[in-house]
Order: structure tokens, then sequence, then C-alpha cells
């Protein structure tokens, strides 16, 4: 048999390690906020910013990434991607005005889409069998959400025994630690036979022109800015609006006795469910229409999301919410990438996927801005929540026109 055609591979391996140091420090930069913040006295729009640039710069970055995978290889372009990720890490714990701050998330976004689901997510895709594809491309993004599951707690800890700076730099040793996994990524190439004969610049044309690209571009937005939004604001804003938690309850039991300690555990619990919610999703996309799937799972989004804002802030509800969010965290993208493949194939998906992700990471500086810039205007985060529930709904709709049919099998009446 085939090493292509088992579910478990190296490949898999080493890029589910790469993926989850990334994600892991990726999703604690929102528990930096208050502390830094405080330190030098800035608004909550100065480091919300550098968060946003950071997302915005790891969209951008992401099909240059996909397209540096696709020409020279994809352990050039993680190899890439870790020095620009260690080395906006190193810089920043010595960086004090929130210019310094943003310069420097430029290079930790790049840093990202060097070793995230743009370059990992392509590589695993071409070594896996057309049957487990679906499933290997959902291991991957499981991978990046147990990375959210160990990234916020470990981060808080270490704030607690160590100055911020000193956990930057524990940070960028761990990116550098990921290299281990390295020689691990040897992704055959396996294009199907017509897309040997396509160029990038071929392939990117037709892609253009194709509405559904355009729909997938769109309704990728809401869920960058949703996750984005939730992920760098979702801790201060339990800090200080959450209900105190009862003395003697199962949470301060448990240890969690104080709403700054809620807000990193809501963060890793959104990333544990989301492990079962992902593998969950990437299993019915193995015979489900994604486009539908993924309609599903905005629509999940929107009710969740209206329902919390609407009711009183409590630790339940708190814990109620992260465990629905989470289980529809980061299910569309083993969807999304999955449907990029399947209708334009794998011989530059890293590089579509790149483009369609861009969006994502568009939606996330939006999320992630107006957040902090919403904050500081009115002292709440309710007309960011609203927001967030509109864009939801927006992709839920657009996905349903979608046509799932590859794009070389298409009649004239279904193109």
């Amino acid at each position: 048999m085939d090493r292509t055609d088992r579910l478990m591979t190296p490949v898999l391996i080493g890029g589910c390690a790469i993926i989850l140091i990334s994600f892991a420090i990726r999703s604690s930069f929102g528990l930096f906020q208050i502390p830094i913040a405080d330190e030098f006295g800035w608004l909550r729009a100065e480091f919300s910013m550098a968060i946003a640039i950071q997302n915005l710069a790891w969209g951008i970055g992401q099909p240059f990434f996909g397209a540096i995978a696709d020409k020279v290889g994809d352990r050039k372009a993680i190899m890439l991607g870790v020095a620009l990720y260690v080395t906006g890490l190193v810089f920043s714990a010595y960086a004090i005005t929130p210019g310094q701050h943003q310069f420097l998330e430029v290079l930790v976004g790049f840093g990202i889409a060097g070793t995230g689901f743009g370059v990992i997510l392509a590589m695993v895709a071409r070594a896996a069998s057309d049957e487990n594809r679906s499933l290997t491309l959902g291991i991957v993004t499981a991978a990046g959400s147990a990375g959210q599951v160990f990234g916020p707690p470990l981060a808080e800890a270490l704030l607690g025994a160590f100055p911020w700076q000193t956990v930057f730099l524990i940070f960028a040793g761990l990116i550098f630690a990921s290299l281990l996994f390295l020689p691990l990524l040897k992704a055959p190439e396996r294009p199907d036979a017509p897309e040997l004969e396509e160029s990038l610049g071929q392939i990117l044309g037709k892609a253009f022109r194709d509405p559904s690209f355009t729909l997938i571009f769109i309704g990728f937005f809401s869920c960058g800015y949703q996750l984005a939004f939730i992920t760098a604001h979702f801790p201060a804003f339990i800090t200080e609006y959450c209900g105190p938690i009862a003395p003697g309850g199962v949470l301060h039991t448990m240890g969690v006795t104080t709403t700054s300690a809620l807000g990193a555990i809501a963060i890793a619990l959104i990333g544990l469910a989301n492990i079962g919610g992902t593998l969950y999703a990437a299993y019915l996309g193995k015979t489900r229409s994604k486009k539908n799937l993924l309609a599903l799972i905005y629509t999940g989004r929107t009710i969740a999301a209206s329902a919390f804002i609407l009711l009183p802030i409590t630790p339940t509800s708190v814990i109620v919410f992260s465990v629905i969010m989470g289980s529809l965290w980061l299910a569309t993208v083993p969807l999304t990438s999955g449907l990029v493949g399947q209708i334009y194939g794998l011989r530059h998906m890293g590089t579509l996927y790149g483009i369609v992700f861009f969006s994502h990471q568009l939606g996330s500086f939006v999320g992630v801005w107006l957040g902090g810039f919403m904050y500081d205007l009115y002292g709440n985060y309710t007309v960011v929540w609203w927001v967030g529930v509109g864009v939801g709904a927006l992709s839920a709709v657009v996905h349903l026109p979608i046509k799932e049919i590859p794009l070389g099998q298409r009649t004239p009446q279904a193109a």
C-alpha cells in the first residue's frame, strides 16, 4: 500500500506539530493587551492595532508564502516563516512604543503565514489520498486548535512568573524549536493530469473569472472577523464585564478564581471544543456538500453570538458560549480549503487558498482594530459584537450559490 494511502503519515505528523506551536503562540496575544497597556499607559486601541496589523500581514503574506511553497518547496517556505516569526518576537520584547510593536507585528504576521494553514494544508493535501484528504485537512486544523488549548494558559502562567518581555523571548525559542520537525515534511507532488498543463497564471485567471471563487473569498471574511475579535478581545472582555466567580462553585474549586483566569480558560476551551468540531466537519466533508456545511456553520455562529450578547454575561454563559463557538471555530478551514482544492485542483492550492485566506485576515484586521477602537470610543464592545453577527449571516447566505463541480469538469451550463 502506498504510504499516501495511509491516514497518518510523517508529513501529517510534522505539519501538525509545527502548526500547533505556531498557533499556540499566535492565540495568546490577547493576554498581552492589559499588561502592555498598563505598563506604558496606552489606550486599548494601541496594542489592538498591533494585533490587527499582525492579522493583516498574515493575510497579505499567505498567498506569497503559498507561491513560494509551490515554486521552491514547502520546507523552504516554512524555514523563512520561522525566521521572520522569531525575529518579530525577539525584537518585540524590546519594543517600547506603539509604532515599534505595530511594525514588528508585520514580521510576526508573515511568520505565521509561513508556518500556518496556507503552506501546511496544501502540503498535507498533496501527500494524502483522495479518500483521506478531507480528514487530514481537519486533523491539521484541529492541531491548530490544540495550540489554542495550550497557548493562552501557558501565556497566563508565564506572565504570572515573568515580565511580558521575557515571555516573548520564550515564545521565540519555541518557534525556533519547531524546525526540529522539518525533516518529516517531504510531501510528494500529486497533481491531476490537467493541472500539469496549467501554469499558475492560467489557473489564477480561471479562478478570478469564476463567481464561486469570489463567493468563497467574500464568505471567509466573517470567519476572520469573528475569530480574531474573540481571540484578541475576549480575555479582556471577560475580565471587565463578566459577573464574579462564586466562591465554592465548580470553577472556583478548579482554581479559576478571577475573571482574568476565566478569560484565558475561555480561549483554551474554545480551542478544545474546536478539535472535535473541526474533525467532525472534516469527516462530514468527505461525503456531504462542503458549501452547505459552511452555510450551517456560519448560521450557528450567528445564533450563538446573538444569544450571548443579549443575555447577562456570567461565568456560566461564558463557558457555554465558548463550547458552542469552539465547536464551530475552525470547522470552516478544512471545508474552505477542501472546497478550493476540489474546484481548482491541488497543484496551486497553496496560492489559491492563500488568496482566499487574505479575505479571512482582512476580516481579522477589521475585527481586532474595530474592537479596540469601539472600546475606546464607547467603553464597551457591543457594536463590534453586532457587526460580527451581521457578517456571519452574510457568509451563511453567500455560500449557497457556490458551484462545487471541479472547474475542468463543468459543462457550459454549469460554469
